[in-house]
């Protein structure tokens, strides 16, 4: 954790780290990660409320745990930039992090994978590793999708690239 901001720091050492090492299909176990998971994303989200900086939306798709979605935005020139979120949870999780994607975004920047996931390669994933199994998807949102937020959604705003719904409707009823 050094030389990361205290903001940061500070989100982090509030998640709970998760203890079960077991995946979509270890059966019982997966049951306890799940639980794990969802603890851990309630005390996420909860501390992004208490600091009013609430910025996602997110529930498992299906009933096994294995597919989630929702929504997440963010924040820039006071202008809020929503986007649908979802991602499966990998047969080797929690030794593999999940792989988010945001399918609105897909081709608008070089930092994104084919099908809209964004990419974590070269700074997520080896953290991920290390802390294998204690991180899970509330970690995976707040050392991968919000750093990620915050680099891209401003460059692609004022690159022209992404345009604010405003905006679009504006231009359309013109």
């Amino acid at each position: 954790m050094e030389g990361w901001d205290p903001n940061t720091k500070s989100a982090l050492t509030q998640i709970p780290l998760l203890s079960t090492r077991a995946g979509p299909r270890d059966g019982a176990a997966w049951t306890q990660r799940l639980k794990e998971e969802y603890r851990a994303l309630i005390a996420y989200t909860t501390m992004n409320k208490s600091h009013d900086n609430d910025w996602f939306r997110i529930s498992a798709a299906n009933p096994e745990g294995t597919r989630w979605s929702g929504t997440c935005w963010y924040v820039h020139n006071l202008r809020r930039y929503e986007f649908a979120l979802q991602f499966d949870i990998p047969v080797t999780y929690p030794a593999t992090a999940p792989e988010i994607e945001l399918p609105q975004l897909d081709g608008k920047t070089h930092k994104m994978y084919r099908g809209g996931k964004i990419c974590l390669t070269v700074h997520f994933k080896p953290l991920w590793a290390r802390n294998c199994p204690r991180f899970g998807i509330a970690h995976a949102l707040c050392l991968g999708l919000a750093p990620w937020l915050a680099a891209e959604v401003p460059i692609l705003v004022d690159s022209g690239v992404l345009k604010h719904k405003d905006d679009e409707s504006t231009s359309a009823e013109s």
